[in-house]
């Protein structure tokens, strides 16, 4: 009834007729978030919607015609949930015709410093809080961290921060690491190759350069190379470009 309206009377409660988003879209654009949840009945309901341009509200049959652009985001693999069942194969290709990448937070260090300040300057102005500085060291650190949550969780971090600073310096903590349930092994070699790992695969396997794996391990290109090859590391195929 969210998504294509209800008449008066469709089902206990509905006390007067409501127009869906569709129907209220029509020669606009709706904005689909999190399509990748959506139950497998109302897939096909969309599904239907973007075959035939047309919806039906909910306690009446009559076909009214939309002419909407879809947008929809999600933050699932949508091309790997459909060999599980999870997502309609139809839907997907029927979604999946411009689509766009966005990065995750630790493929964009660069953004972190100018997201940071716009999350304190949002955050000023609620709490009445003047910060003028944030030490290099502390947005390095930032910088490092790996961002498992992206944005929402660097936004959270620096309200967090907001609401315990006493002065014009911002000091931020980073959240501590989950611990996975996972059995990870506890040799030397083990740990090693597994970290540097994650750090390269931040970094895009991209070695040399400032916030490259090399900078961030505290090693020479050339050491880290050798490491890798001693190691067995080597660039994924996929992540090649």
């Amino acid at each position: 009834s969210e998504l294509f309206g209800r008449e008066k009377g469709a089902f206990t409660g509905a006390t007067e007729r409501q127009v869906g988003r569709f129907e209220l879209a029509d020669r606009s654009t709706i904005f689909l978030d999190e399509i990748g949840d959506l139950p497998a009945n109302a897939q096909v309901k969309l599904l239907r919607v973007l075959e035939e341009r047309q919806i039906e509200r909910l306690g009446n049959p009559k076909p009214i015609r939309v002419d909407t652009r879809i947008i929809a985001a999600t933050h699932r693999d949508l091309e790997a949930a459909v060999p599980g069942g999870s997502f309609r194969e139809d839907l997907f290709y029927r979604l999946n015709v411009f689509p766009i990448r966005l990065p995750s937070l630790r493929e964009r260090v660069e953004d972190i410093p100018l997201l940071v300040w716009r999350y304190v300057t949002e955050f000023s102005e609620t709490f009445g809080k003047k910060i003028e500085t944030i030490t290099s060291q502390t947005m390095a650190a930032l910088q490092r961290y790996p961002w498992p949550g992206n944005v929402r969780e660097l936004r959270n971090v620096v309200e967090r921060a907001m609401i315990k600073s006493h002065g014009g310096e911002l000091p931020i903590e980073l959240p501590r690491p989950v611990l996975s349930s996972i059995h990870r092994s506890e040799r030397l070699v083990d740990v090693e190759t597994e970290h540097m790992r994650q750090v390269l695969d931040i970094t895009r396997w991209r070695i040399r350069g400032a916030n490259g794996a090399a900078d961030r391990l505290g090693l020479r290109p050339t050491t880290l190379e050798s490491r890798m090859a001693k190691l067995g590391l080597r660039r994924p195929t996929a992540a090649a470009g």
